[in-house]
């Protein structure tokens, strides 16, 4: 019985110790391949770095103000019986909007010349009959007054004619009407909005650092999100003369040709303000920078012989860089890179250091200095 068990046994260890061997050869034989798997190269797009002329910007938010501006309303209560304009019409200086109904004021004006003939002829009489001595000097100095007070009743009435007939106080294109005909509107009420679109300002603000780089008649550039790839471009035309106390801003203001209307009051534009000098600089596409907490890298591609097959091809060699500037599709590039090198440009979270590549630059993205995405 016991040397049953014994055989036993040491069949069980034979067993054991064939499947150890086994798997120990199956892992050797796994690993020796692991080590000479290399993987396949990983096709790139690459593009050249570039040395370029560029002339600084100091770049900020504004928004359009027109030269002149206003929303008109009445001047006194009234009923509106003439609207002599179209809503978005063009209109020239001094030119009829809306007259009221003024027939109760004339009627008044009427009384009040009848009331002022009749204090003048007063006077008249009085005058005469002064140096006679048949009038004392108190009715000839009430005469004088009730002339005087005829008078200016004729232009109080006068006045309020004419603040019920409203002209263009300058020359404009006028927004929506807000009123109708036959209607009643007291004092303050809105008529429409009247706003002058060729030039306009452009007002927009930089921090205090900035204010010895900045120069009267400096040009200044301004894109607005409604027009992409279009400028408009105009003189720094006024600055204030303080600074913010809560921001430590100076506001500014840009004059804008605009012919065509197209910059509207209250529009959200860019500015940039173009510095006179102009500096060299290294470039290169936003897309070809990996960016990480620890810094900021690129792939370099270059030249490489295999050490087992002698075969040349393109490895990647990561390289951090400092950054500047960007101006559209670019970056510029202050350290770490020198003019000439290749990069890649697209997919660089999926590379690494020593990594074999294969370049394809046919379905390169074109890089533009002023992009304009098909979905804006």
């Amino acid at each position: 019985m016991v040397k049953k068990i014994l055989f036993t046994l040491a069949g069980l260890l034979l067993l054991v110790g064939a499947l150890a061997g086994v798997k120990l050869l199956q892992f050797q034989t796994m690993f020796a391949a692991g080590a000479d798997f290399a993987p396949p190269p990983e096709v790139v797009t690459t593009i050249e770095v570039k040395r370029d002329i560029w002339q600084p910007t100091l770049n900020a938010i504004g928004s359009v103000t027109a030269v002149q501006g206003v929303t008109l309303s009445a001047e006194e209560a009234g009923t509106v019986r003439r609207i002599a304009f179209e809503s978005g019409a063009t209109v020239r200086a001094g030119q009829l909007l809306v007259e009221f109904d003024v027939q109760v004021e004339q009627a008044q004006l009427r009384s009040a010349e009848a009331t002022a003939e009749l204090a003048r002829a007063n006077l008249a009489r009085a005058r005469e009959l002064r140096p006679k001595n048949m009038v004392s000097q108190a009715d000839l100095d009430a005469a004088n007054a009730q002339a005087k007070q005829a008078e200016a009743q004729i232009d109080n009435y006068r006045a309020i004619i004419a603040k019920k007939t409203l002209y263009a106080p300058f020359a404009g294109r006028t927004g929506i009407r807000q009123i109708n005909l036959g209607q009643f509107l007291s004092a303050g009420d809105p008529i429409v909005s009247l706003q002058s679109l060729d030039p306009v300002y452009v007002d927009f603000a930089l921090p205090q650092q900035r204010l010895a780089q900045l120069k009267i008649g400096m040009t200044v550039q301004v894109a607005a999100d409604a027009f992409p790839g279009q400028h408009f471009t105009g003189p720094l035309s006024a600055m204030n003369p303080e600074v913010e106390l809560a921001t430590r801003n100076i506001r500014l203001r840009a004059t804008l040709a605009n012919p065509q209307g197209l910059l509207r009051p209250g529009m959200f534009v860019t500015v940039a303000a173009k510095l006179p000098e102009t500096e060299p600089v290294l470039m290169i596409p936003a897309t070809a920078i990996l960016y990480a907490p620890y810094g900021d890298s690129v792939f370099v591609v270059e030249e490489k012989k295999d050490e087992k097959t002698g075969v040349a091809g393109k490895v990647l060699n990561q390289r951090f860089v400092r950054l500047g500037r960007t101006r559209g599709d670019f970056v510029v590039v202050a350290s770490g890179l020198d003019a000439g090198q290749t990069i890649v440009t697209t997919g660089v979270f999926k590379l690494r250091n020593g990594m074999s590549v294969i370049v394809d630059n046919k379905l390169a993205p074109d890089f533009q200095f002023a992009p304009k995405p098909a979905n804006s």
